[in-house]
């Protein structure tokens, strides 16, 4: 079988294995946050945090909880990093630095996971487990919360309440991420994913010599790292290595993992605003985006030219070759089409226009299909910047979803599309300034130009602000500047835009729907999931064109 055709069949039984999983999971997911019932394990959670979940919150109250939620999470992530060697199963290694600590706290909580270290020569296994792996659980758990809070602002009537973030987010962390990864831990072990406490261990090496290794409950923290759109991997190599991705079965199964929620959450929205339609139009438009970024880079990747891509078939430097051209395409595009960060091959091995595919999915922002919970809430504000377009076009006040799209909720969905560009271009134009921020490129001399070591930059911090995490593997982020300024960028492109979100639901929850008329936009027809597609990829291309012109243009064309 041809390497092409392998990659096909297995993007074929990808979109089969999501197809089946989408109706279930997402009537499932409705069902979980519109009842009216709570489980006994979430009763104890609320007497235990102090918390009302039968209280209503508007849109002020429910972002206090958010962002009290989240800086209690990145003070204590902070504390168990610089306390590390004292702790017991530490592995003998020592506490993290503060400016590295703050950075890891930062990223975990924001569901970005960028990793400036090594996680199986910097982590003991109470702060793998106790630390990281429980914000992969919580911050996901709040990215859904403020998703569905922005769908109620759809869906209710002048009251102006979105629900109890409390509730939402211990329903979603319970009823949702945690039964899924528990049987998805249980499939990564019985592939031969690593589950255990052991300490370092001296192995021995087929060409002669020795290397240390760590095992550690790898696979727990492997699924919940893909489901909930993380990234954060238990090893340096992430999920090219074997203890977290064995084989080619769980290389796909990941995949599937992080997209099953984002796609199967379009199916919670139609349900939760009682029109399903409209989300097979969101789908379609992810859909589209998605299908048509994984065609590209497997495009790119496979036909590459000159002799030696030739002799090996394609691109095959920095892939793994377990999974080949084809599955680490995928993979490639569906990390950075989410909020995920994972990789099983090393993106700056990637061809020059590879590397701006990457680049240009998650510039997108990370919408198609986007984060757990942040790629719906992308994508619904992205929809208002579509339907208020339309408007202009034919002279009427848009709407959408039977809500009046006004000065103020255009506002804010301006606000909330500015943010992360804001982020991305600021950063890396100070550190081209910076002289040690310029001696980080360490393959700037080696390719010339300068163009790759500008899209290790670019790529650090679009990673960093759009909560992505994976890195381009040519930039040395572990020092002071890179620390402290991707830490930033994280923390404010992840809850700056949720106050702009929040701040939509409230005002949207406050409107009375207006009935459809004979000149009301059908939101749900073709014709609006190709608008939307267009309003995306014009305003991205119109905001990051010319830093994607001076670094994967530049490099694929010289």
């Amino acid at each position: 079988m041809s390497p092409v055709l392998a990659g096909v069949l297995q993007l074929i039984a990808l979109v089969a294995a999501l197809a089946l999983a989408y109706r279930p999971l997402g009537d499932y997911m409705a069902a979980v946050y519109r009842s009216p019932k709570h489980l006994r394990i979430e009763k104890v959670i609320y007497r235990c945090i102090g918390a009302h979940a039968d209280t209503e919150m508007r849109w002020p109250a429910y972002l206090r909880g958010v962002l009290a939620f989240s800086a209690a999470g990145v003070l204590f992530l902070y504390l168990l990093q610089r306390v590390q060697g004292s702790m017991p199963l530490s592995l003998g290694f020592a506490s993290i630095s503060p400016d590295q600590a703050f950075n890891t706290a930062a990223s975990f909580v924001a569901n970005t996971n960028w990793q400036s270290y090594s996680g199986e020569q910097a982590m003991g296994h109470v702060v793998q487990t106790a630390g990281l792996a429980v914000q992969n659980f919580v911050s996901a758990a709040t990215g859904m919360a403020v998703a569905i809070a922005l769908v109620r602002g759809f869906a209710r009537s002048r009251t102006g309440e979105l629900g109890n973030f409390w509730a939402d987010l211990v329903r979603g962390t319970v009823r949702v991420l945690v039964p899924i990864a528990v049987v998805g831990a249980l499939v990564l072990v019985a592939c031969g994913a690593v589950q255990n406490f052991s300490g370092i261990h001296e192995v021995g090496q087929f060409m002669g010599g020795s290397q240390q290794t760590n095992g550690g409950a790898v696979a727990s923290q492997e699924v919940i790292k893909e489901l909930g759109t993380n990234g954060g991997g238990y090893f340096n190599a992430n999920s090219a290595h074997p203890f977290e991705n064995p084989n080619a079965f769980t290389n796909l199964f990941e995949i599937f993992l992080i997209l099953v929620i984002p796609f199967a959450m379009t199916r919670t929205f139609g349900k939760l605003v009682g029109n399903v339609k409209q989300g097979y139009a969101v789908l379609a438009t992810m859909g589209i985006i998605w299908l048509g970024f994984t065609a590209l880079m497997m495009w790119t990747e496979f036909a590459h030219g000159g002799p030696a891509l030739q002799a090996a078939g394609a691109a095959m430097e920095g892939k793994e070759t377990r999974f080949g051209v084809g599955s680490s395409a995928i993979f490639s595009v569906a990390t950075t089409l989410t909020s995920t960060g994972a990789v099983d091959s090393f993106h700056s091995s990637f061809t020059a226009f590879g590397g701006g595919i990457q680049l240009l999915g998650m510039m997108l922002g990370e919408i198609a299909p986007g984060g757990v919970g942040s790629g719906l809430y992308g994508m619904l504000v992205m929809a208002i910047i579509a339907v208020f377009i339309a408007g202009l076009m034919v002279g009427r006040t848009p709407e959408y979803l039977g809500k009046k799209i006004g000065t103020r909720e255009i506002k804010l969905a301006a606000c909330y599309i500015l943010i992360t560009p804001t982020l991305v271009l600021g950063f890396t134009a100070v550190s081209m300034v910076l002289p040690d921020a310029l001696g980080s490129m360490l393959n700037t001399k080696a390719l010339g130009a300068g163009s790759h070591g500008f899209s290790e930059v670019l790529y650090a911090f679009t990673s960093g602000a759009n909560n992505n995490g994976s890195a381009f593997a040519g930039l040395n982020a572990n020092t002071p500047w890179y620390n402290t300024a991707i830490g930033l960028a994280m923390l404010l492109g992840r809850f700056l835009p949720m106050v702009f979100v929040l701040a939509l639901a409230g005002s949207l929850a406050e409107q009375k729907p207006i009935p459809e008329t004979a000149g009301t936009l059908r939101t749900e027809k073709p014709l609006f999931a190709g608008l939307l597609v267009g309003t995306i990829l014009i305003i991205t291309g119109l905001t990051y064109f010319p830093a994607l012109a001076l670094g994967p243009l530049a490099e694929g064309l010289s």
